[in-house]
């Protein structure tokens, strides 16, 4: 919009570099650049471009030099309602231009993905029931996962489970049963059953092995694979894979960060849960970067840091039992015994069942020494042992 025809180039480069980012999102379909760029110098009307081009959301937006700095602006717009999405503005120097390119490209692409995803449940949740697809039935049940109950997870599984019966092949809806079992499990909600395991396992590698371009599925699948059976070389394998398809993939980060701070990583973790945030720093499971976070400093026996980030989590999210075991730990390991009992009275509300010997069987994909660091606070807060 400055009228440099100069700088026409850099517009191009920008527009290129958030089409191949928003293209790594594979349950996206996204219009190739050259379609798009019929469009460009022309005032348009969206309604026009999502029936011409035959998509359900429209992003635009400009970008205004002055001197050696730019700024950049976009906004999503959803094509049936007219309605905004999301927007945002980057500043930056021209100094370097392909990294602020690759910067808004990266941001722009981290951003949206929650937006969008948000958009297409609410869209799913208006279907009447008799017409839900597969689709459907997987984002109707990521919405009840987003909810982080009891009831909300078990209903997520039944209807991740639905759209498997109409498509067997569908990943991940295979791998959402997984994430569920896991969450669950972290939880303490409902007993799972060995069965229940053994099937979370068996649609995990079925998701790894049927959607090997999908980074959403794959580093669904890698986390369960860490969490129900140990295999911590295969998920991580799995997450590098994830993360070459769609280095945008928030959650795969995420993933990345918990499977590093409990295998005793804590800068490794810190570093990866980092970027989770900045490419998605409102998304619905945002609460758990920070848990993740006070793990990896209680890895690093820095106590004080643990307790703040796991108070972070409760802030968010008050049920996150996780973020309570780090809390009670750190407590207990700084000698406040009160605090660490009163935190673990509170987390015995959501967990009644939880013993030393239980926690040590769900946490044997924990490193040694992070396990002990646990175990050795849960006891001083008076954890009974079985």
């Amino acid at each position: 919009m400055s009228g440099d025809p100069e700088q026409e180039y850099f517009v191009d480069g920008m527009v290129e570099e958030i089409i191949t980012a928003l293209s790594r999102i594979r349950w996206l379909f996204v219009i190739a650049r050259n379609s798009t760029f019929t469009y460009k110098g022309k005032p348009v009307d969206v309604k026009q471009v999502a029936q011409e081009l035959g998509v359900r959301y429209v992003l635009e937006g400009s970008v205004r030099k002055a001197g050696n700095r730019v700024r950049i602006t976009g906004q999503l717009i959803d094509t049936a309602t007219g309605a905004h999405i999301w927007a945002d503005r980057f500043d930056g120097a021209l100094d370097d231009i392909f990294e602020l390119q690759d910067q808004v490209a990266s941001n722009v692409a981290g951003a949206i993905e929650p937006k969008l995803r948000q958009s297409e449940i609410e869209r799913a949740s208006r279907k009447p029931t008799a017409n839900l697809t597969a689709y459907d039935l997987y984002l109707r049940a990521l919405a009840q996962s987003y909810r982080y109950t009891e009831e909300g997870l078990a209903e997520a599984v039944v209807l991740a489970r639905q759209a498997l019966a109409i498509d067997p092949s569908y990943a991940p809806a295979a791998a959402m049963v997984g994430w569920c079992r896991v969450l669950q499990r972290a939880q303490g909600w409902g007993a799972l059953a060995a069965d229940d395991i053994a099937e979370a396992c068996r649609l995990a590698r079925q998701a790894l092995e049927a959607a090997r371009d999908d980074a959403d599925t794959v580093w669904q699948a890698a986390y369960t694979l860490f969490f129900l059976t140990g295999e911590a070389e295969i998920a991580a394998a799995a997450l590098d894979r994830a993360l070459a398809l769609n280095p945008n993939a928030a959650h795969a980060w995420a993933a990345r960060g918990i499977i590093h701070a409990l295998r005793n990583q804590p800068e490794a973790a810190i570093e990866a849960i980092e970027r989770a945030r900045r490419l998605s720093p409102f998304d619905p499971y945002a609460f758990n970067y920070a848990g993740i976070i006070a793990i990896a400093h209680l890895a690093a026996r820095r106590f004080e840091q643990a307790i703040e980030w796991a108070d972070r989590t409760l802030h968010d999210q008050p049920r996150t039992v996780a973020a309570m075991r780090v809390k009670v730990a750190a407590l207990a390991h700084l000698g406040d015994l009160d605090g660490a009992s009163a935190e673990l009275s509170r987390m015995l509300a959501i967990d009644p069942k939880l013993t030393i010997t239980g926690f040590r069987a769900y946490a044997h994909f924990f490193a040694p020494e992070v396990l002990e660091l646990y175990v050795a606070g849960l006891r001083l807060a008076g954890l009974p042992e079985k």
